[in-house]
């Protein structure tokens, strides 16, 4: 249990301090592991959440045809063989009730809920100089002085919810996909509108087509998008993946993106009618290959690109057959991979029912919601029952630039981050000493890796170094200023070599408002990155002060 005690330093509150080792925001897939690794080091350890439940991403998005677009077997712990092996999955690509309860089996199999804090909103986290400790304070008024602070908040966890003027006036129902309801709610026969068409808004519009009354799709920006194969899972397949276990758990965390499959064919060495069987023949399996695993050149090499992209679009005409669909729905501006890339299941086709109105908004934007329902710029309004705001994320920095978290000098986070997104391997951040983080901006993330890949890495990497910091009788790590500076730099060289940072979206934050532009991931590659953060270890951290 935590103890208990007063402290009355500057800055910190003066009444009774939960008083921990180490503790970590968010109970999703980096936390829950990152409890379980610290816990066995035998720290006072505790992670809040502000959810009810476990699972992070997998707890807020439940929104009608939420499901994994990575492989169920690819996304797993791989730590320890009992734990993957005593859980079986029902298909190839499940759908969020089966993977929260996938995540409820990992918190009950690893004893993790007696060390989690539910329903939990984290405020402040102030770094308190004299004492070398982190005082972090609730929406509750609960204040916690910890040594360690492990933010495990997610890359795609802070909703842009308040998008447009007036929906607060709204007379039907404003949901966000992000924040759905656990309640059922009753689509069926209702007026509905879906605002975006990323990754959540196609999934969303595939499911609810056949049962909503009328959908008008609102289409800024279109989306290239592959065909999901999700096959069912007996006993034969479920063993089949188990059987894998030690190559994949030894085969993920040095290929490219964190998946089991890499990029396998070189453009240059190939006829065009081998390039186009590769293609088919990729594009045929149904998972995220094409992007992931076809020709690394289509991220680099525009000529590359275009033929690449022009071979998706090809496959996209052929289902949608109109050509006002085909404008609406087929982007001609930007290549292929260089945005987040969805899978889907007969969401082109939605758009040919009687009931589902395409509705451009990209020269007509919406300027507001009405009482009725949404109003454009010339003037038209879409009256609705209910409005479902598939309008994305403030991705990679949102999750902590809504908490007041300050580091050495009273310097903010916030302002610091909006001024220029800055981390050291995306691990730690200079002027915020024991500020440890996962799934934020200049490490592999969402953009290009396997979440759960790229997550364990980096837990077992911050785990590994809080053990070395404790081993050599430290209390205190930070980057320094050059080191930050240095990495900084290699990630921007990395970036700019190719296409994704010449294009505008989610990647780059152009979804947002006055935030400073800079690819959010690293692109180097998830093997590349796993090795230079296994040299920083064994070389006993250089670049990080440690006191």
């Amino acid at each position: 249990m935590a103890a208990s005690v007063t402290n009355n330093h500057a800055g910190q509150a003066t009444d009774d301090a939960t008083r921990l080792d180490a503790m970590i925001i968010g109970a999703g897939v980096a936390g829950l592991y990152q409890l379980h690794m610290l816990r066995n080091q035998g720290l006072t350890v505790r992670a809040y959440d502000n959810a009810a439940g476990v699972g992070g991403t997998w707890y807020w998005n439940r929104y009608p045809g939420a499901k994994f677009d990575s492989e169920a077997y690819i996304y797993q712990y791989y730590f320890s063989e009992e734990l993957f092996k005593d859980w079986s999955w029902s298909e190839k690509f499940p759908a969020q009730p089966e993977i929260e309860r996938w995540l409820n089996y990992v918190a009950d199999r690893l004893d993790l809920r007696k060390d989690i804090q539910f329903e939990t909103t984290i405020e402040a986290a102030h770094y308190d100089e004299a004492t070398r400790r982190w005082t972090v304070k609730t929406a509750a008024g609960e204040v916690i002085d910890t040594q360690y602070l492990i933010t495990c908040c997610g890359m795609l966890s802070a909703p842009l919810t308040e998008v447009f003027p007036g929906q607060d006036s709204f007379k039907g129902r404003i949901f966000h996909t992000s924040r759905w309801p656990r309640e059922p709610i009753d689509l069926a026969g209702k007026r509905v509108g879906v605002v975006g068409i990323g990754a959540t808004g196609i999934q969303v519009i595939q499911t609810i087509a056949d049962t909503v009354g009328h959908l008008d799709v609102f289409i800024r920006t279109p989306q290239y998008t592959l065909p999901m194969k999700s096959p069912a899972y007996g006993p034969e397949e479920v063993q089949a993946y188990k059987d894998r276990f030690e190559d994949l758990r030894s085969t993920l965390p040095h290929t490219f993106t964190g998946f089991e499959y890499d990029f396998q064919h070189s453009w240059a060495e190939l006829t065009p009618a081998e390039r186009r069987a590769v293609l088919e023949d990729i594009y045929a399996d149904g998972s995220l290959k094409l992007w992931l695993a076809s020709f690394g050149e289509m991220f680099f090499d525009e000529a590359v690109s275009q033929e690449i992209s022009e071979f998706v679009r090809e496959k996209m005409r052929a289902r949608l057959k109109d050509p006002r669909l085909c404008d609406l729905l087929i982007p001609s501006d930007y290549g292929f991979g260089t945005h987040r890339v969805p899978l889907e299941r007969n969401y082109l086709e939605v758009y040919h029912r009687p009931n589902v109105t395409a509705v451009s908004v990209k020269d007509n934007p919406i300027v507001a919601v009405v009482p009725e329902g949404l109003r454009l710029a010339d003037g038209t309004v879409y009256p609705l029952d209910v409005i479902i705001l598939a309008t994305g994320f403030d991705a990679g920095t949102g999750a902590l630039t809504r908490i007041d978290i300050r580091g050495k000098g009273g310097r903010s986070l916030k302002a610091d981050w909006g001024r220029d997104i800055r981390t050291t391997m995306g691990l730690q951040i200079h002027g915020y000493p024991n500020l440890f983080t996962t799934a934020v901006p200049l490490a592999p993330s969402a953009a290009l890796c396997n979440m759960t890949t790229c997550l364990q890495q980096q837990t077992e990497w911050i785990s590994a170094c809080i053990a070395h910091l404790r081993q050599q009788g430290k209390t205190v790590m930070e980057p320094t200023a050059e080191a930050e500076d240095a990495w900084v730099r290699h990630h921007d060289e990395t970036a700019g070599a190719t296409l994704i940072a010449k294009t505008n979206s989610w990647y780059l934050g152009s979804n947002v408002p006055g935030k400073p532009r800079r690819v959010l991931s690293y692109t180097g590659g998830v093997g590349t990155y796993r090795r230079k953060c296994d040299e920083v270890a064994a070389a006993g951290y250089p670049g990080f002060a440690i006191q």
